[in-house]
């Protein structure tokens, strides 16, 4: 199969084809693939392999006990579970139902577990059978253990049951992904059919996932990086190998056992590959896709993975849960200009704008907004956030404005220039903490960095993991960047704490700096 075919029937209007209904639904792309590549591995995790046509024999499984419970159109479906096989048959079973999915990280506490569960008011949670009782106490909704709820589908299986036809809608909800939240609750991302389908498909139009392809995925379901994996496999027919479970120690293990030619990563986790790969003596695995997205990936680890993965391809890409991707570096102009992130995805388009509102030229940095049929409608019951995000197009329909800082090129590339939290001003001068990170990675021996800005009576920190000197760092910085920007004070330590989505976990190294001035 021609794999930009799907892609383009998905993407419809934008790519000047023909829109299929069904390739606008997530459970259609699972039902297009299962009748092309029936027999083609789908999805393998540590029990064991599916084909598409056991994968989706399995979704059906699903969907029909899911109807069976009462569980209809629009009801919310609370998952805190592993990244199983299992949890994809649920992913694609409650799409066929009209059922919405919210994946949960099974690491959320109850201090965020609490409100999630409020917002979201399921109408069933399936949780592993040891925070049965935990969450039980949580919610009103009916509580059940996947074990007991696995053995029951399973028997749905073995009979080839499915759930009643349901007449689900392009425009339907299909995901609520909550983002993580450090001091407030986390807020849940609406995710319907069409933007979920036309996100995948454009992204898939420029990366171009093969038949042939293995997708060693490391994250789960609950991020979206990890779901919307397992929806380019698909689309591509490509089998993925479910690793979230897996030891950062055995990756280079995974992924030459695996036979793994896609790797999605974040910085973390390249540098763990780079370290794994410089002490391994074997060949080197047959690796011809690395795609990044969490954080800028230093220049430094971008040259390792070239030169320890010959033939290799390391795509940088941009983005947010509320829109999916941004732009996307084509993976065959992946080595010019190398501080870009890369084109807008088809059929989308980026703005630049001033705080007016108002459009920037080529080359002046402003907010980043994102318009296209990518755009989600909003955060679930979260009026007022959604009001700040999501705004009215001229043109009709929303933008996104992202609180994210940037410029395109003359030739429409975009480069990231910080996160609104990023970006902050010192001694008069504006800077990000991206650009200070990114040059501190620079010097030789430093394997990762981070940045904390100034606050109150604290100047701008950088933290570091090297074996070299703190004073060796802060010379080393000062020949990179203007004087203003290297920060006055650098701490060596041997990890930079990391939020489950690998972006350095600014909470923790402030703690870690007040634990240093007791």
């Amino acid at each position: 199969m021609d794999p930009l075919s799907v892609g383009d029937r998905i993407t419809g209007a934008a790519a000047g084809t023909e829109n299929s209904p069904r390739s606008r639904l997530v459970h259609g792309l699972l039902a297009e693939a299962a009748a092309d590549s029936p027999d083609s591995r789908a999805v393998t995790d540590a029990s064991g392999t599916w084909t598409y046509a056991e994968t989706e024999t399995a979704a059906h499984a699903f969907a029909a006990w899911l109807s069976d419970q009462g569980l209809g159109r629009g009801d919310r479906l609370v998952v805190q579970l592993p990244t199983t096989r299992d949890l994809v048959a649920m992913f694609f079973g409650a799409a066929m139902l009209g059922v919405v999915f919210v994946p949960l990280n099974p690491g959320m506490k109850t201090f965020h577990l609490a409100p999630v569960l409020a917002n979201a008011e399921p109408s069933l949670v399936l949780v592993g059978p040891a925070a049965l009782e935990t969450v039980s106490a949580l919610t009103g909704a009916e509580v059940r253990d996947q074990d007991s709820v696995l053995a029951e589908v399973r028997k749905y299986a073995e009979t080839g049951a499915e759930a009643p036809r349901t007449p689900v809608a392009p425009d339907d909800v299909a995901v609520l992904v909550y983002t993580s939240g450090s001091t407030a609750a986390p807020k849940a991302v609406i995710c319907p059919h069409a933007q979920i389908t036309f996100a995948s498909a454009a992204i898939e139009r420029v990366i171009g996932y093969r038949p042939d392809d293995v997708v060693l995925c490391r994250f789960p379901l609950s991020w979206d990086y990890g779901l919307y994996k397992v929806l380019l496999s698909v689309i591509g027919s490509s089998e993925i190998v479910l690793a979230d479970d897996a030891s950062d120690l055995v990756l280079l293990r995974r992924i030459r056992e695996t036979g793994a030619t896609v790797v999605p990563i974040v910085p973390s986790l390249a540098a763990m590959i780079v370290r794994l790969a410089e002490r391994d003596e074997e060949p080197a695995p047959r690796v011809r896709l690395f795609t990044n997205t969490g954080a800028a990936l230093p220049q430094s680890t971008i040259d390792s993975l070239r030169t320890l993965f010959p033939g290799s391809r390391v795509v940088r890409q941009y983005g947010q849960t509320e829109c999916k991707r941004i732009t996307v570096m084509p993976p065959d102009r992946e080595r010019e200009r190398p501080d870009s992130v890369g084109l807008p995805l088809p059929g989308t388009e980026v703005l630049i704008l001033d705080e007016h509102g108002r459009p920037l030229p080529a080359g002046e940095t402003g907010e980043i907004v994102a318009v296209g049929p990518h755009v989600m409608p909003g955060y679930w019951r979260n009026p007022e956030q959604t009001d700040r995000a999501f705004r009215p197009h001229p043109a009709g329909g929303l933008r996104l404005h992202t609180g994210d800082y940037g410029r395109l090129d003359a030739d429409g590339y975009l480069y990231f220039d910080g996160r609104r939290d990023d970006m902050f001003k010192r001694k008069g001068v504006r800077m990000s903490t991206v650009e200070i990170e990114s040059a501190a990675t620079d010097i030789d021996g430093v394997r990762a960095a981070a940045v904390l800005p100034p606050d109150g009576d604290r100047d701008l920190v950088l933290f570091v993991e090297t074996h070299r000197g703190r004073h060796e760092v802060l010379r080393e910085l000062n020949a990179r960047l203007e004087a203003q920007k290297v920060p006055s004070v650098c701490h060596v330590v041997d990890a930079i704490p990391l939020t489950p989505n690998g972006k350095n976990d600014r909470k923790k190294l402030a703690e870690i700096l007040e634990g240093t001035h007791q």
